[in-house]
Parts: structure tokens; sequence; C-alpha cells
């Protein structure tokens, strides 16, 4: 046994007595001491400041911690340490919802201006057809980049909502993937209304506590009892400094992306689903049923690299690694990147949270060695174009794509594909437009080049579909933009 290994007690705290840590389901036992050394090394190659990481194996949740919070101070991270886990949120907005249908409170195919008589959006004959199961699947049509801000106050979400009435879909309900916060919005206020109680209240007590869920929060003030990562932003490859501010999210971005936690809490919230939808004391917190549906694919994702995603289900982004499956959730906010796995067959979860630097590529890194070595699962390589990209007929592709807020043009320039990314209406002043080379990868998947600091890979995924009635429709960061021209 090495010297430096450890052991840790049912919640994964430290324990000095030196032995080994968890076997995990295939009977190999879990060397924490070796994880932490790789967290530590491969965190500093990527240079995120700091990074926290919990593994549920053989039933323990474990937790390891690297790096400072704020580069600024020097905060060292630990593992009770707080991070800002963007869209992850929406896993517990889409586990309250399904605690609410499965009591009879909801019914997730109802139109959902049943509930919300206020809620509409362009197409009235859309209004009418949007339903619960739409909006936690992403196939609703609503758009996701719509924002703003209303206020502090306990009606935030309402006014959200409100805010959000006749937006324009980015494609007709039901006919295909596009990832949506603003649905996820809609779902909140459902939340609110249904129960009675803001989205915060309703979380809390319907969730969090169930759980035992003690370092789990949505707002700042809560935050500050605990220590918290600030999010950190600079250029590829360099040590990137403190964000302008802490928390620039509006506290109406809740139900979407506003849940603030430890990763042993995130992971532990994993282990309900695992469980069957029982808390760790065996509390009962959702049905079975509702676990098993969630997890049931939904519909297909055409674009399988931007968030890794093979389809969607209620609320779970759905992977498929050589045919072994998988659920869970990626979130982001400003300089903050949070990236959850679960592999139902090996009992295993995996929870990484970060402040900032190159954190994809350190989840890519480390997941891929976690994942093997604790579930058998081979994750994909980097997405990147082929060391030959294939010659692809351009003249069907070519043409102009909307969603809203967007305009892109593709064109074929010198045999080559060539998309202009821009930001118009409500967006118009979110950046320049973007010029984006199209390197193919298949007949309608290309890797795009040359977008900046806008998006943080290498490639872009640029994906061409079909939404279900025949029209053509181009995925650029898992929104769908219809062909018009």
């Amino acid at each position: 046994m090495s010297k430096n290994a450890v052991n840790w007690d049912e919640q994964g705290r430290w324990d000095a007595s030196g032995a080994w840590g968890s076997r995990n389901s295939t009977g190999r036992k879990l060397d924490l001491a070796h994880w932490q050394s790789r967290l530590d090394t491969l965190r500093a190659e990527h240079h995120v400041p700091a990074a926290s990481l919990a593994i549920l194996a053989g039933g323990r949740v474990h937790e390891l911690a690297s790096g400072v919070l704020h580069r600024g101070t020097g905060v060292k991270a630990t593992t009770d340490s707080v991070f800002q886990m963007g869209s992850i949120a929406k896993l517990y907005t889409a586990t309250l919802i399904m605690r609410l249908a499965e009591s009879g409170e909801l019914d997730l195919d109802a139109p959902v201006i049943d509930v919300l008589p206020e809620f509409s959006v362009a197409d009235p004959e859309a209004t009418k057809a949007i339903t619960t199961r739409m909006l936690l699947s992403h196939t609703s049509g609503l758009t996701c980049d719509f924002t703003h801000d209303s206020g502090r106050g306990d009606d935030c979400i309402a006014k959200y909502v409100e805010a959000a009435r006749n937006v324009a879909l980015d494609c007709p309900p039901g006919t295909a993937l596009s990832y949506s916060s603003v649905g996820y919005n809609v779902l909140g206020r459902i939340i609110e209304v249904v129960t009675g109680k803001v989205w915060d209240e309703a979380l809390k007590d319907l969730l969090l506590a169930p759980l035992g869920l003690t370092h789990t929060m949505t707002l700042p003030e809560e935050a500050l009892r605990f220590r918290a990562a600030m999010g950190h932003l600079g250029e590829a490859g360099q040590d990137p400094d403190p964000a302008p501010a802490w928390d620039l999210m509006p506290r109406s971005a809740g139900p979407y992306g506003r849940v603030i936690a430890t990763a042993g809490d995130l992971t532990r919230l994993a282990q309900m689903h695992l469980d069957g939808g029982l808390a760790q004391d065996r509390t009962r917190v959702l049905s079975e049923e509702s676990v098993s549906l969630m997890q049931q694919r939904v519909v297909d994702s055409p674009d399988k690299w931007t968030v890794s995603a093979d389809g969607w289900g209620l609320g779970w982004t759905l992977y498929d690694w050589d045919g072994v499956r998988g659920y869970g959730h990626d979130g982001a906010s400003i300089g903050q990147y949070g990236y959850l796995r679960v592999v139902p067959s090996a009992g295993v979860a995996v929870a990484l949270l970060t402040n900032g630097g190159g954190a994809r590529e350190l989840y890519a890194a480390l997941y891929r060695e976690l994942l093997a070595e604790l579930a058998g699962v081979r994750m994909p390589k980097p997405f990147a174009p082929p060391a030959r990209p294939p010659v692809v007929d351009l003249a069907p592709l070519v043409g102009t794509y909307r969603r809203e807020g967007v305009v892109i043009t593709v064109t074929e320039q010198n045999g080559a594909g060539h998309a202009v990314y821009e930001f118009v209406d409500g967006m118009k002043d979110f950046s320049e437009p973007l010029e984006i080379d199209l390197v193919p990868v298949t007949e309608t998947v290309f890797a795009g080049t040359g977008v900046g600091a806008a998006f943080s890979e290498d490639y872009m995924p640029v994906v061409f579909s079909t939404l279900k009635d025949g029209t053509g429709c181009v995925y650029i960061g898992m929104r769908c933009g219809p062909k018009t021209a």
C-alpha cells in the first residue's frame, strides 16, 4: 500500500488511518491519493485556478480539491468550497417539476397555458401546443438567449416570463431539439404557481432539505457563508485573472442557471437519482418511475459535440459511450464551469467544478481516465476535423439561417465553406459578427475555426440537420437555426 493512500468515511471526509478508499462496482479499490495527484497535475497544466472533484463509487461520495479560489487573494480551495454551476441548475428545476408531476399537481402533457394563462410566444398556435414535457426536453422551440434582469424581488421570475411574452421561437414546437434557458425559466414559474412558493424556497423545501444538501444555495448572500470560488477569465494557455465581479447573473436566472454548490452536494443529487429516488437517509424524494422517466431519451441530438450530448431526456443530457449508457449535465457562468457524469451500470457519478482557465481540457483529460478506471467507459476523442477533410458539396447548405437574436449566413468561398454569425434585434450589441471558416468533418458536420474568444474550443461544431417538416437548419452552440433563404 502506498504511504500516500487515504481512507474516507461515508461522506468522503479525511480519515488518518492511511487505508484505501472504497471499492467501485468492478471491485477495484479507489486510490484517492492517485486521483488527488492527477487533479493537481492536470489543473496546473491547464491553468485552472481551482477545481473541486467529487466521486461516487461503491456507495460513497469522496471529495477532493485543488488550487486557489481567487488568484488575487490566494485563498485555497477546499472540499466545502462552493462554485457557481450555471446550467446544471436545470437538473434541480427538472427534478422539482417531476416531484410535482408524480404527486398529481401537474400534468406534463397539458399545455403550459393551463397553468400559466399569461404564457405566450410569437405564434398563437405554438402557444397552445407547448407542454411542460417539451420544456423539460428542450423541444418546445423556445429560444435560449433572451436576457432580462427583472430585479432582485421575489417576483423576478414572474416578471421575466412576462417580459418574454411573444418572443420568437427558434423552431416550431416538437420539430427539433433547441437548447432553451427561457424554457427552464418558464418551468421555474410553473413551480412557483403550483407550490405557491418562490422558486428558491420550493427548491430548498422540496429538494435540498430532503436530500440534506447543506452546501447548496441560490443567492450570493447565502454563498458568503462559505468559501466561494471566484470566476476567472483570460487567454487560452495562460493563467487567467479574476472576473470583474463575482456574480453577473440576475436572480431571475435561477431556474436555468443559478444554483451554487459544492461538488459533493452535486454528486449527492446524482446519488439520489442512482438510488431510484431515495436520499441517503432513505427518504423518498422521487418515485422510481419518475427517476426512470427522466433518463429515457425523448430526442436525439444532431450536435453530439458541444456538450457531448447523444440525446436528451427530461432534464438529463444523455450519453452513449460505445454502448455504455450515461447521463449528466454541463454548466457555465462567468468564468466558472461544471461537469457532471453518471454511469448507472457502474453506480458511479463524478462531478467537477472549476473557476476558469482551460476547464474543458481539464475535464476531458481527467474524466477520460476516471471513467475508464471506474466504469469501463471510453470517452470520445476531442472534436476536430480529420487530417484529410472529405470533399463536400456545399451548395445544399448555402443560405441564411435565423433564430431569435441571431442570423447565420453560410456561403461558399473558393470551394470552402464560410459562416457569418451575427447578433441582431435584442442581442445586436452582444458582440461583433463572428467570421467562421467551416472545415468538413462529414457531409453535414463541420469544424468551425476563427471564432475567437466567444467560444472556448479549438473547433466549434457546426452541424446541419433538418426539422421534422424537412426544413433545413444549422446547430451552433446546441441552438437550432432554421433555414430562411
